[in-house]
């Protein structure tokens, strides 16, 4: 479902094929992403993952295509040139940073590297795990003070994960259902534009 609605927003936002397209995605883990956006039609050599964690850099280039980059380190300060990736994805990254001036500088930089009719894909967590005190929720007036001057578009989804975790071994459609419902929700999935594009945008039109 959640690949559904990514893609789903990005052809909302013009964007129906990926031959073309540089991808990166902050914080990669293994690769799980970074196979999406080949799976989609992204030519390997264009796909770019970054993780902190070398042994998930390592454990991402055994799964992945030859021709994609894995990197490791710091994906707040990078050494790529401005503009350099038309997608680029966050899944659950900025809830695990608790400075803010360091999720700030990690959004400054996003937008930095994002090409001018560029999307960052954003999904997170928009509420705090009471049980998990190295992780805090990033609400939505939160994420338009990160990405100044960029059009923030953000639905909630994902059936909290205590319910889900009850009823799933029941009743998928259960799940599904009550999913439908925001108030259930526990993330935001949702398009980070740089606010001149999506001007140029309505010009055209």
């Amino acid at each position: 479902m959640r690949e559904r609605r990514v893609l789903t927003l990005l052809r909302r936002a013009g964007i129906r094929k990926f031959d073309s397209l540089r991808f990166l995605e902050i914080g990669c883990g293994t690769g799980n992403w970074l196979r999406e956006f080949v799976k989609w039609g992204a030519a390997p050599e264009h796909v770019v993952g970054i993780d902190l964690q070398e042994q998930r850099v390592n454990e991402a280039l055994r799964r992945l295509p030859g021709g994609v980059s894995v990197l490791c380190g710091d994906a707040a300060s990078l050494s790529m040139t401005d503009k350099s990736f038309d997608i680029i994805l966050q899944s659950t990254v900025f809830t695990s940073i608790l400075d803010f001036d360091l999720r700030l500088r990690l959004a400054s930089e996003m937008v930095r590297l994002l090409s001018d009719n560029g999307v960052i894909i954003w999904y997170d967590f928009h509420i705090d795990n009471p049980r998990n005190p190295d992780v805090r929720g990033v609400r939505k007036d939160e994420i338009k003070v990160l990405f100044p001057d960029c059009v923030v578009d953000m639905k909630r989804i994902t059936l909290a994960p205590p319910v889900a975790r009850v009823l799933a071994p029941c009743s998928m459609l259960l799940c599904t259902v009550l999913e439908l419902c925001p108030l259930l929700c526990s993330h935001y999935l949702g398009t980070i534009r740089k606010a001149e594009s999506t001007s140029r945008r309505r010009m055209k039109a």
